[in-house]
C-alpha cells in the first residue's frame, strides 16, 4: 500500500475519521484510530495517540454527537463536533453514473481528497438519500458516505476492497463478528435481494433502490 501513494502529497491534505458519541463513549473508537493509524502509515503522516487523546478529551455530554477528526499533514490532530441528528428510516438509493477506477488506491483512504462524493451528495435529487457507485468493470463499490450490504439468507455479502471502495469500519466490525463476508457484486444483485446501507455513525440501516 505505501508504494502507492509515492511522491508529493496535495497540498492541504487531511486525513478524516467520522464516528459517533453515544451514552458516555465513543463508539468504536480503536477501530477508527486502527484505520487512522494505517492510512497515515501508508502516507507518511506522523501519527502520536497521545495527542490524540487529548484533542479528543473536551468531547462529553449525554447527547448524540457526530464527531469528525482530522490529522494535517504534520500530524496534528483537530477535532470537531455536531448533534447527531436522525436521518430516514429506510434510505432511498439510486445507482451514479460515474465509474469508479478500481486500482486506485486513494479509494482506500479516507482523506479530505473526497471530491467526486461530496460533488455526487450534494447534488441528490429530492427523494433520494445516497448514491451507490460502481466500478468500471461494472461491480458494486460503496456509496457517497456508506458501504453497502445485500442480505443473503442469515449473511450480509459486501464489496470486497479490490472493487474499489473505503474499509469502512462498520463494515470490518461486521466482517470479523462472521455476520457478513465478501462478494463481488453487481447492479443486478442490487435488484435480488434486501439492501442495506451504513457506517460507524449510523450503523446499519435498510435501503430501497429507486429506479
Amino acid at each position: 500500500m505505501e508504494s502507492a501513494f509515492r511522491g508529493p502529497l496535495p497540498g492541504g491534505l487531511t486525513l478524516i475519521e467520522t464516528f459517533g458519541w453515544r451514552e458516555g463513549a465513543f463508539v468504536r473508537l480503536d477501530l477508527h484510530l486502527a484505520r487512522l493509524e494505517a492510512t497515515a502509515r501508508a502516507l507518511g503522516v506522523p501519527f502520536e495517540r497521545a495527542a490524540i487523546d487529548d484533542a479528543l478529551a473536551v468531547l462529553g455530554g449525554a447527547d448524540p454527537l457526530r464527531v469528525r477528526l482530522t490529522l494535517d499533514l504534520a500530524g496534528r490532530p483537530a477535532v470537531q463536533s455536531a448533534p447527531l441528528l436522525p436521518g430516514p428510516e429506510v434510505w432511498k438509493v439510486a445507482v451514479h453514473a460515474e465509474r469508479l477506477d478500481p486500482t486506485d488506491p486513494w479509494l482506500r483512504v479516507k482523506t479530505s481528497l473526497r471530491a467526486r462524493y461530496d460533488s455526487a451528495r450534494a447534488a441528490l435529487p429530492e427523494g433520494l438519500d445516497e448514491w451507490l457507485f460502481l466500478n468500471t468493470r461494472g461491480e458494486l463499490c460503496e456509496g457517497t458516505i456508506t458501504n453497502v450490504f445485500l442480505r443473503r439468507g442469515g449473511l450480509l455479502l459486501t464489496p470486497p476492497l479490490a472493487s474499489g471502495l473505503l474499509p469502512g469500519v462498520l463494515r470490518k466490525a461486521l466482517l470479523e463478528e462472521g455476520r457478513a463476508r465478501e462478494a463481488v457484486l453487481t447492479e443486478g444483485d442490487l435488484r435480488e435481494g434486501e439492501i442495506l446501507i451504513g457506517n460507524s455513525l449510523r450503523g446499519l440501516l435498510p435501503a430501497r433502490l429507486v429506479p
